[in-house]
């Protein structure tokens, strides 16, 4: 067995998993930045929502309260005590529409009510005017309070990360101050355990020699159940025949094993070469089609030649020589010159 090559395969692995796992704890640490950032602002947006609904809150309490309603008669609920005997004249407030205690057109103060009514009128709308005036200004007021706590907010932040990134500087200094410290005393450490473990092994290797278990017989390592067992306290291990067994099977597989893998190569090579020759002889068979294609076609293009050469001559043979004369009266005169 290769044990440097197992070392450095043991070492580059150790290596990649700590480079894994500082890039995971990386990863990790951003990910807790980018919760804390997000929690933070999921609370201010929590706190800017608690604000506006308190503002609407004392804006109802202040500006729409129950009893500035105009149908807050029908849901009085003093109305029982406050009530008072239906329409004693017609100057009473209380003879409204809802009420049935006076029409249209038989009070005697029309003009004065309808007057009065639209007075009445105006001064409602100048009031929902003023409210809604003074509502924009205490929702600009808002904003602007809003916003200004915002950017106060955000410079608390940016400063909270700063100080944040400089924590973390220090604090991996620290760490590798640290980590360089804790090396070297793992690597002293290291180096007392390997010398009392030298120390040790050094001492045990006298103890076994300088003691009897070496010297004892090997069949002493016999079990009463059969030669082919052994005790394993008393074993001294194979001797040189059956180590040379081993080594002989050992390199017989070898053997067969390259022999495989001869024979595979060859196979190889030699489905390789097929489908080369294979890939030729097509080409061959390719370039020799082409080859009869394009003597086939000049065959075709002379005889096609040939046959307008011909389609010529007979064309002005026609014209010039066979259709030159025109027939004469003698000519139509030799038809039924004879009865049936």
């Amino acid at each position: 067995v290769d044990k440097d090559a197992l070392d450095t395969q043991v070492k580059d692995r150790k290596i990649q998993e700590a480079a894994e796992k500082a890039r995971n704890e990386e990863l990790a640490n951003e990910m807790k930045q980018n919760d804390k950032i997000m929690c933070m602002l999921e609370e201010r947006q929590k706190n800017d929502i608690r604000n506006i609904n308190k503002a609407i809150v004392e804006f109802q309490k202040n500006f729409q309260k129950p009893e500035t309603r105009r149908e807050f008669d029908l849901s009085d609920p003093q109305a029982l005590k406050k009530d008072i005997p239906a329409r004693l004249s017609d100057n009473d407030p209380r003879c409204t529409v809802s009420g049935l205690q006076k029409f249209m057109g038989e009070d005697l103060n029309y003009d004065q009510r309808m007057k009065f009514q639209k007075e009445q009128l105006r001064e409602w709308s100048l009031q929902q005017q003023r409210d809604w005036k003074n509502a924009l200004a205490d929702q600009k007021f808002a904003d602007d309070l809003h916003d200004k706590n915002r950017i106060e907010l955000d410079q608390k932040t940016m400063e909270q990360q700063r100080k944040e990134e400089e924590n973390r500087r220090a604090v991996c200094a620290a760490t590798k101050d640290f980590n360089r410290t804790q090396a070297a005393e793992l690597a002293e450490r290291k180096k007392l355990e390997k010398y009392q473990k030298m120390k040790d092994d050094m001492n045990e290797i006298s103890s076994l020699l300088q003691g009897d278990l070496l010297s004892e017989n090997p069949e002493q390592a016999v079990s009463s159940f059969g030669r082919h067992r052994v005790i394993t306290d008393r074993w001294k291990g194979m001797n040189q025949d059956q180590l040379m067994a081993i080594r002989y099977s050992q390199q017989q597989q070898v053997l067969e094993k390259l022999r495989l893998k001869e024979e595979e190569r060859r196979r190889d090579a030699e489905w390789d070469r097929q489908s080369i020759q294979a890939a030729r002889a097509q080409l061959v068979l390719e370039r020799h089609q082409q080859r009869q294609n394009r003597e086939h076609r000049r065959a075709l293009d002379s005889i096609n030649a040939e046959l307008s050469q011909e389609q010529k001559s007979k064309n002005i043979y026609l014209k010039e020589e066979a259709y030159s004369n025109f027939p004469t009266g003698q000519y139509y005169a030799q038809f039924n010159t004879t009865s049936r």
